[in-house]
């Protein structure tokens, strides 16, 4: 986990994560975030550096 921002809105935070590939961020979503008592539910969005 590179950053962490609270939202007003439908969503309470954004999490910004630095993976190698798709595959490691799943694994960190899945096991570290998803797991943590009180989230309920996770969205995740991919960026590009341009």
């Amino acid at each position: 986990v590179v950053e962490v921002h609270p939202l007003f809105g439908e969503y309470d935070l954004i999490v910004k994560i630095d993976a190698s590939d798709f595959s490691e961020l799943g694994k960190i979503v899945i096991e570290k975030i998803r797991t943590i008592e009180g989230v309920i539910d996770t969205k995740t969005l991919t960026g590009i550096k341009l």
